[in-house]
């Protein structure tokens, strides 16, 4: 398993897309928050998901270039159609668009349809933030195929349907909030297979309902169970919620389409916080909060409290010293894409 810089990493999967179509402003957008996925422990959304991007451009799924387009506007509120681009460019923009409203009418909200898959949500909210402003997100995959059976079934009905909070402070890292509402994401079901590796009791039944800890049950006709566990009755309830903001609200609708065509469609909100408090009073209260909490006593087998975040920041400094390691399956991938785009020599590959 090779240990590779974040650097190299962008360049590489810049540079694959740019081959496979994308413009340069694309690929960097790309890769920028792809590679950023890696550097925060998030490799279910880093440089693994490239080839399957790059499939989904061959078939037509994933249009380089797509034009941006607003078809529906007020002074607080914006739709936006994707025109099946990059997810990661469309939702770039949205979310900066967003922000834009919120300066100036403390609120805004934003709903983007027919765009590919936006990777890890955190990466949208943390723009706000980082301008004094709360924000949230959500994705749910509209009429693709789904992987989540809601509670109580054994048949996948429902996407991941993730969710994302992001707060300013003056912590360190960021505040920032991100889960799936199924008990793990699909990513991280596709990692466990390209390592060979088993995944955890309580993430995944087989076809017949049935518990497991093989990965490669998922493709089989089974399914990943909703957050909670026993609980997973709250699970399946955020799961709901998110895809009527994401997938009914934008007109994507539920179910599965025949054609397996990935939508990500999303609902995202930016709140001014200086429209409700002075944003440096509550930066200094949000960081004395977090404090608070990593004050707490320590339970048995623990030896720190986080927030939410902080784990990733660490990770995130651990990474940009040490480099990210990439399993031989994706780095083997990888490789062979850059040979047949006869780049290989160029991003280091050969």
């Amino acid at each position: 398993m090779p240990n590779v810089t974040a650097e190299q990493l962008m360049e590489i999967a810049k540079g694959l897309l740019i081959a496979a179509g994308a413009s340069e402003q694309e690929a960097t957008t790309v890769a920028k928050y792809n590679i950023g996925a890696n550097l925060v422990g998030h490799d279910s959304h880093g440089i693994i998901l490239i080839p399957q991007y790059i499939e989904r451009i061959k078939a037509g799924h994933i249009v380089p270039k797509a034009p941006w387009v607003i078809t529906q506007e007020t002074a607080t509120t914006t739709v936006v159609d994707g025109n099946w681009g990059f997810g990661y460019a469309v939702t770039d923009r949205a979310m900066k668009y967003t922000i834009e409203k919120a300066k100036t009418q403390n609120v805004a909200a934003t709903t983007v349809f027919r765009q590919s898959h936006i990777g890890r949500l955190a990466s949208y909210p943390l723009m706000a933030s980082a301008e004094g402003m709360i924000a949230m997100i959500t994705a749910d995959s509209g009429r693709s195929p789904k992987g989540v059976a809601p509670y109580g079934g054994r048949e996948a009905r429902l996407g991941t349907n993730p969710m994302c909070f992001a707060i300013p402070s003056n912590l360190d890292g960021p505040l920032v909030f991100d889960m799936a509402t199924s008990a793990a994401a699909a990513g991280k079901i596709n990692v466990a297979t390209a390592r060979g590796e088993q995944v955890p009791k309580g993430w995944l039944i087989d076809k017949d309902g049935k518990p497991s800890t093989d990965p490669r049950v998922l493709k089989a006709g089974g399914a990943l169970l909703p957050l909670g566990g026993t609980e997973g009755y709250k699970g399946t309830g955020l799961a709901v919620i998110v895809e009527i903001l994401s997938g009914l609200l934008t007109g994507l609708g539920f179910g599965v389409e025949p054609t397996g065509r990935h939508n990500d469609g999303c609902f995202m909100a930016v709140f001014n916080v200086n429209a409700f408090r002075s944003l440096e009073t509550f930066k200094k209260e949000v960081t004395d909060f977090a404090m608070y909490l990593k004050d707490t006593p320590k339970a048995e087998g623990f030896t720190e409290v986080y927030y939410p975040g902080e784990v990733e920041y660490r990770k995130e400094q651990d990474r940009r010293k040490n480099g990210i390691p990439v399993e031989d399956a994706t780095w083997n991938k990888v490789r062979d894409l850059a040979k047949g785009y006869g780049i290989a020599d160029k991003l280091g590959l050969s």
